[in-house]
């Protein structure tokens, strides 16, 4: 056993930022986990940790009887007062074992107790740390690959970057720096897991308000964002201030700001929109570059249908219908995209129906008035010239 155990505990607190109390509880732990193994568990044993020597003491707790039955629990009031002279029966007399009498397989069970204890504290500490960071953008060093997922050092802890949360034709090395974003902190049979992404649209807010001053000020506020990872970005944003400009905040002066958010995500294109309480000009605002003729609105099923020119319809759609699967999503409406030609063709197929409808709903009225004054009745009445004079 270790003389002064103060130093050693201060300088684990300092190496694995454990809690000293943690620290002093496991050591206490550990010394009478050793303590029993040696006398077989037929002792009352208690371990303290002296603070004013470093040290641990384990005391030995017997009962003060008249008469011994069971040596191991009980001693002798005789014997007691020897210890203690102001002993009576039936009370506890605590007595301190020499530490130097535990074997040697007992010190190294303690050894095992105090190295298991350390890593779960370390494993606690990690856990407690980035729980509350779920939401946050880290900044980790590429370790290795497993099976198609990243592993990455985050200084204090290794995180995991799934396979499903990398961006396609994003590549690394060991060695390279990677920003991503924690979406995910749980505690597991081997320890603390920190799931990382790089496809969570939380990355791209984080981004920003770590670029736009305006953004982590409260004074532009990101509404919404929606993303197709490594191709195309969708942000709505809303400005507190009148004098202050949400898109051109976002921009920044010849595009600096918005450009180091590109470059961080390798090159996805960002489109920046202003928010509006109303759908059908956020829906053009959202469709963006393309122009919008008219947009037809059913507010009860939260469906709208957007008319464009027919030169702005391939626009509007975007390669494999990407611009208008974005723009559904920021708005959180379905959204049905129709041609100025096929939406008047629709409406003449329409007028068409309802014209076909009428003329055949008058046929039939007619033919039915028809058939009511050429039809005799069912059941004539016969009049009797009796019963007229009468």
């Amino acid at each position: 056993m270790v003389g002064n155990l103060n130093h050693i505990i201060d300088q684990v607190v300092k190496d694995k930022g454990i809690d000293r109390a943690v620290l002093v509880e496991a050591l206490e732990s550990a010394v009478l986990s050793a303590a029993n193994k040696k006398f077989r568990n037929t002792r009352d044993l208690e371990a303290h940790f002296n603070e004013e020597i470093g040290e641990v003491e384990v005391f030995e707790f017997v009962t003060v009887v008249d008469e011994v039955v069971d040596s191991y629990k009980e001693i002798d009031i005789e014997e007691a007062k020897e210890v203690d002279p102001d002993v009576e029966v039936g009370d506890s007399l605590g007595m301190m074992l020499e530490a130097g009498s535990f074997s040697r397989i007992a010190a190294q069970t303690a050894k095992q107790v105090i190295i298991q204890k350390v890593r779960e504290a370390e494993r606690e500490g990690i856990f407690n740390e980035f729980k509350d960071r779920v939401g946050e953008v880290v900044n980790g060093i590429v370790r290795r690959y497993e099976r198609g997922d990243l592993i990455v050092d985050l200084g204090r802890a290794e995180a995991l970057l799934p396979n499903r949360e990398q961006v396609p034709r994003e590549n690394y090395r060991q060695s390279d720096r990677v920003r991503a974003y924690i979406s995910e902190v749980k505690m597991s049979a081997k320890g603390p897991q920190i799931i990382l992404s790089r496809t969570h649209p939380g990355l791209l807010i984080s981004l920003f308000k770590s670029e736009v001053p305006e953004i982590a000020e409260g004074i532009v506020e990101i509404k919404n964002a929606v993303r197709e990872p490594g191709s195309r970005a969708k942000i709505a944003v809303e400005s507190h201030d009148i004098d202050v400009d949400p898109v051109g905040a976002c921009v920044g002066m010849r595009g600096s700001r918005v450009q180091n958010v590109v470059t961080e995500l390798r090159g996805e294109r960002i489109d920046i929109i202003p928010w509006t309480p109303d759908p059908a000009r956020f829906a053009c605002a959202a469709l963006a570059p393309a122009e919008v003729s008219r947009v037809y609105i059913d507010e009860d099923a939260e469906a709208m249908e957007v008319i464009v020119p027919d030169d702005q319809l391939s626009l509007a759609i975007g390669k494999k219908g990407q611009n208008v699967r974005l723009a559904a999503k920021l708005i959180g409406w379905k959204v049905d995209i129709k041609s100025e030609s096929r939406a008047q063709e629709e409406e003449q197929e329409q007028e068409e129906t309802a014209s076909d409808v009428t003329e055949t709903a008058a046929e039939e009225v007619v033919e039915e008035s028809v058939v009511k004054e050429e039809t005799p009745a069912e059941n004539p009445v016969a009049i009797d010239e009796k019963d007229v004079q009468e």
